[in-house]
């Protein structure tokens, strides 16, 4: 499992301008099964993103494909979590994908 931040850099004003593309990224990494949830960083600091069933390499490399990322309008930090206990609702979490 990994949390992804998405911090914004010194372009943040550029944000605007890839938006829509940005949406429609995290809207593939959700149809494709690897993002369970998305949201912002408080207050306005950027974006996070809780992944799954993925390699490390196979989420660097989508994260490159972001809009934002591209643009530089984000820094991403990447953090993997070993989960190791977890409600009944988060249980597939424990599994280690394949």
């Amino acid at each position: 499992m990994f949390f992804v931040l998405l911090r914004f850099s010194d372009n943040k004003a550029q944000a605007r301008q890839y938006m829509d593309a940005h949406n429609r990224w995290l809207q593939g990494g959700f149809d494709d099964g690897i993002f369970l949830v998305a949201g912002s960083l408080q207050p306005g600091a950027g974006g996070a993103i809780v992944a799954h069933g993925c390699t490390r390499a196979a989420l660097e490399q989508r994260i490159d494909g972001d809009p934002f990322v591209a643009a530089g309008v984000v820094t991403p930090e990447i953090l993997e979590v070993t989960p190791a206990k977890a409600g009944e609702q988060f249980a597939f979490l424990l599994a280690q994908p394949a």
